[in-house]
């Protein structure tokens, strides 16, 4: 998502963090650095079954003790569009409201972000209660994982996957649809011409906790090649907040096995996924009915930018309302570590 609007179930409680990964540094090492607050995190690559590709995150296993200053400066020294906190509670408060977690991007926090949802989630999944839950079983057997974010609860539930790994999925917010938007207007925007957008649904802003405007485009060639008009761009979405972005989508794909091509474009950069504005394209995609409520639609973002993320997509209509908003996919740890301060 744009840097300016980002950058448990079964017994399985977040205290266990800090137990994990819990490799002291050895005394007798000189280079070993001064005793200090150490917080331990993991990276994770999101909506990828493939290291190195989709979305990186930071996941902080436990943030207590950490100001809101030190989160902020701390995702800027990670370099990532977002960085996840984890605040343990107790299992009961847990079992109950969800495993406290805060999202913040280089500009500040955010209530909700798709990929930081689903790594974080995958994250505490493996995390181990106790000696008794040892053995490799005991993570896979858990179904759901409930965080409770800045945007309310948001469960993620998992199931047996590809190769081995667990597919999991966030369900959404109840989705809000906001304004609508001047096709030639917007194709300036993006230096194309009113012809390059399509005829399947309007331009509309939708939120499913942040909120992006989606934009169907007519051909993949016009996905590929998107180049934003900065100062245009800017004065046009300053109206509509900081968190405002677009969300540009096609049905030609150049691939069978894969339903929507997607890119998420801001000044200054682009987003290699972005589940939350995902959540956005599949409410809007069973709104104006180019999508059948429950059939899950297959969305290939961050091919341009060398990072390409598989996320699925579905919803479901209630009468005239859209609700049961889900985004799934997997996520792979890279890499572990300690910070300092």
């Amino acid at each position: 998502m744009d840097v300016t609007r980002r950058k448990v179930v079964a017994g399985v409680g977040s205290a266990a963090a800090a137990a994990l990964l819990g490799r002291p540094a050895l005394a007798a090492d000189p280079a070993a650095p001064p005793p200090g607050r150490r917080f331990r995190f993991a990276h994770v690559d999101v909506f990828t079954l493939q290291p190195l590709l989709g979305n990186p995150l930071d996941v902080f296993l436990d943030a207590r003790g950490m100001s809101d200053a030190e989160m902020l400066a701390v995702t800027r020294e990670t370099y990532l569009s977002e960085a996840t906190f984890v605040f343990p509670r107790d299992a009961a408060t847990e079992r109950e409201q969800g495993i406290r977690v805060r999202i913040f991007t280089p500009q500040g926090e955010v209530p909700f972000a798709g990929h930081p949802t689903l790594g974080t989630a995958t994250v505490l999944r493996h995390l181990r209660p106790g000696p008794a839950a040892a053995d490799a079983a005991t993570a896979e057997a858990v179904a759901e994982i409930v965080l409770d974010l800045n945007v309310g609860k948001v469960p993620v539930t998992f199931r047996p996957g590809a190769a081995g790994r667990a597919f999991g999925e966030m369900r959404q917010v109840t989705p809000v649809f906001g304004a609508l938007h001047d096709k030639a207007t917007v194709a300036k925007l993006i230096n194309l011409s009113g012809d390059d957008i399509a005829d399947d649904g309007p331009i509309q802003t939708v939120s499913t906790g942040l909120p992006f405007a989606i934009v169907p485009l007519k051909r993949l060639s016009a996905l590929q090649t998107l180049r934003i008009d900065a100062e245009r761009m800017n004065a046009y979405t300053r109206p509509h907040g900081s968190e405002f972005g677009f969300y540009y989508v096609t049905r030609d794909t150049a691939d069978p096995e894969v339903g929507f091509r997607a890119r998420c474009l801001y000044v200054g950069g682009e987003d290699a996924a972005t589940g939350s504005a995902a959540g956005c394209f599949a409410a809007w995609l069973v709104r104006h009915r180019v999508a059948a409520p429950e059939r899950q639609q297959h969305v290939r973002q961050g091919v341009e930018m060398g990072r390409a993320s598989d996320i699925f997509v579905r919803a479901d209509r209630d009468g005239e309302a859209i609700v049961n908003v889900r985004v799934g996919g997997y996520a792979v740890q890279t890499m572990e570590g300690e910070l300092l301060l």
